[in-house]
């Protein structure tokens, strides 16, 4: 075989590999698209309803160039009521509504106007209207691009204003060529109306998405994120390296990083949400700038969480009466912010007034105060300051956690008067004879375990007379004095009594 045929076998050879190559490499793009595509579907099947509905919305409006008495009352001006539809239809309702009123209303004003300042330039004659014009359109085109600034008239009304600046300068603009500006600013007001209409229509009447709704889950779903990682923090936390799983798998932390940058989508909800009607749940003005304000706190406390979650695990050369306290105290802090915004979640969700959630908060508070003086007193000085920082500073973090919990409370409170949730079912209170919350202080307290407590100080006081306190069969007698019978730790009366306070 010649040269030459050596050199053709090869080139068709490698056209023979490139062509292949191509093949499989279309095939896996075609592969990845489609599986893209199917995943896409999967997690919203709400998106292939929105372009169906998009693709009816287009197809209904231009059945006006169809109908020949229609098109030759419009004209090519039919073409603007196409272009409403596919700008202005947005997935959820507010936002098709949002954007459609936005539009018509511009589009009225800014016509208005136009007609108005194109009579204005005809009065001084022929020479003079060109020069009026052109002040006319330079003096609203500049006032609007300011007003475009204000961060409220950039929230809702942006999209209107570029429409009105739009508007303004095609109708004052052609109506100089054109002498049948009145027509024409009728067609296309018209045809942008009906284009409007449509949208707002097809998207209310047909499988409908709220943003309220939309927002009303996300902001629950926000809180309760919380609640999981809090109420799972503590097991992970003090959890011994070798015992189980590792430490450095923490799974359960990606739950709340989404908080850390929902803003942009809480922001455009509420936004959306307040243009919707009445609509399920939710009446007519409802407080969904509410949903802002728990929004904001929620990420709050995701930030000191993110802030937590850095402090290595304490490695405490002391007792293990002094460490089972304080991880006890630590996890009671955690777990009982945990469980109070699981409720707070929970009442959102079904859109009832959280009951008992004062009660868990006052519960974290307490674990705080008790681990803050566990630190100070005495039995604690078997081990160094530096063995113990890492847990104080887990303790300060938590602290602060219990503190937008609190505040998070506050407001979904406020939303329960403003939104007017339901009362929630009354809970059956303990029998007297079964002291729960305070036998449980008690043995939190002193370490003795049985159904019923005595504490006795004995002393005298000029100060504090002797204070019994009685509560579901458990009396207790305080007076000035820093021994308690029967107790493993040392105290103050003051101590005791704010403790008891609750």
């Amino acid at each position: 075989m010649s040269s030459v045929d050596h050199e053709r076998a090869g080139f068709i050879g490698r056209g023979w590999r490139w062509l292949k190559g191509s093949i499989v490499k279309l095939r896996d793009k075609v592969v990845e698209v489609a599986r893209k595509t199917k995943k896409l579907g999967q997690d919203d099947p709400r998106r292939i309803i929105h372009s169906l509905k998009a693709g009816l919305a287009v197809s209904l409006v231009s059945l006006l160039y169809y109908f020949k008495p229609l098109y030759g009352g419009f004209g090519v001006s039919t073409m603007y009521a196409v272009l409403t539809v596919v700008v202005v239809f947005e997935f959820s309702v507010g936002a098709t509504l949002g954007r459609g009123l936005n539009r018509g209303l511009a589009t009225m004003l800014a016509g208005a106007l136009g007609l108005g300042a194109h009579y204005l330039a005809n009065l001084p004659g022929r020479t003079g209207q060109p020069i009026l014009l052109v002040l006319f359109v330079f003096l609203l085109a500049a006032a609007v691009s300011f007003v475009r600034f204000f961060p409220k008239m950039k929230a809702r009304y942006d999209y209107g204003l570029l429409i009105f600046m739009l508007t303004f300068c095609l109708v004052s603009i052609t109506g100089y060529q054109d002498k049948e500006v009145l027509d024409l600013a009728h067609k296309r007001l018209s045809t942008i109306l009906i284009g409007s209409a449509t949208a707002v229509f097809v998207s209310i009447c047909i499988c409908p998405v709220w943003a309220g709704d939309d927002l009303h889950k996300l902001v629950s779903g926000n809180v309760e994120k919380l609640g999981n990682f809090l109420e799972g923090f503590a097991g992970e936390y003090f959890k011994v390296p070798g015992d189980g799983e590792s430490r450095d798998n923490k799974t359960f932390l990606q739950g709340y990083r989404s908080i850390l940058t929902s803003k942009n989508s809480e922001d455009s909800l509420t936004n959306f949400a307040r243009w919707e009607p009445r609509h399920g749940r939710f009446r007519f003005r409802h407080p969904w700038k509410q949903y802002q304000k728990i929004g904001s706190l929620t990420r709050q406390c995701a930030y000191h969480i993110e802030a937590l979650i850095i402090y290595p695990y304490p490695d405490i050369e002391a007792s293990a009466e002094i460490q089972r306290q304080i991880q006890d105290a630590c996890t009671k802090m955690s777990t009982e912010s945990g469980k109070a915004l699981k409720e707070l979640a929970s009442a959102i969700k079904s859109m009832t007034k959280p009951s008992s959630v004062n009660t868990h908060i006052v519960n974290s508070k307490t674990a705080a105060k008790a681990l803050k003086f566990l630190l100070k007193t005495s039995s604690c000085e078997d081990f160094v300051l530096l063995e113990v920082m890492p847990t104080a500073m887990v303790a300060a973090q938590l602290e602060e956690v219990i503190t937008c919990v609190e505040k998070i409370a506050e407001s979904v409170h406020e939303l329960a008067s403003l939104a007017h949730f339901k009362d929630a079912k009354p809970e059956q209170k303990p029998a007297l004879g079964q002291p729960q919350q305070l036998q449980q202080t008690m043995q939190q307290f002193s370490g003795i375990e049985g159904p019923h407590h005595i504490i006795t100080i004995n002393g005298s006081s000029a100060v504090l007379p002797e204070v019994p306190i009685q509560e579901c069969g458990t009396v207790v007698h305080v007076t000035n004095t820093d021994i308690i019978k029967g107790s493993k730790a040392k105290t103050n009366v003051r101590e005791m009594r704010q403790y008891l306070s609750f």
